[in-house]
């Protein structure tokens, strides 16, 4: 049984400069740093960052929670990211956005007023 959203993963193969960047996105350092992997811990959930692989905005698409997703668009952007997609209303009041992080690597972002936090397992 699939129990939830529990890691995504990024290339890095420019390792100290992704983890430099997800540092000021995140907005705190890493919890787990090794030469083979970088992992962040967000709101219950996992951000990792790996050398060995390819970036690409292709492929898994996964949505990172924001509360204002204007002003978190604008920050990724102000902090190096490329525009991917604007932010979109697509129904019920959620919207999303995504960007290309400086890496090549697709991040995305959602408002979701509906999501509700006490169901993380």
């Amino acid at each position: 049984m699939i129990l939830g959203l529990r890691t995504a993963i990024y290339p890095a193969p420019d390792l100290a400069a992704a983890k430099r960047w997800y540092s000021q996105v995140l907005g705190q350092a890493p919890y787990f740093d090794e030469p083979f992997y970088v992992g962040f811990a967000v709101g219950g959930f996992e951000l990792g960052l790996l050398p060995s692989a390819t970036p690409a905005t292709a492929g898994p698409q996964p949505l990172w929670g924001v509360t204002d997703i204007e002003t978190a668009y604008a920050r990724l952007l102000e902090l190096g990211a490329s525009a991917l997609e604007p932010v979109a209303e697509v129904g019920g009041g959620i919207k999303v956005a995504a960007v290309q992080d400086p890496f090549g690597n697709r991040f995305g972002i959602i408002e979701n007023p509906h999501f509700d936090a006490s169901t993380v397992r």
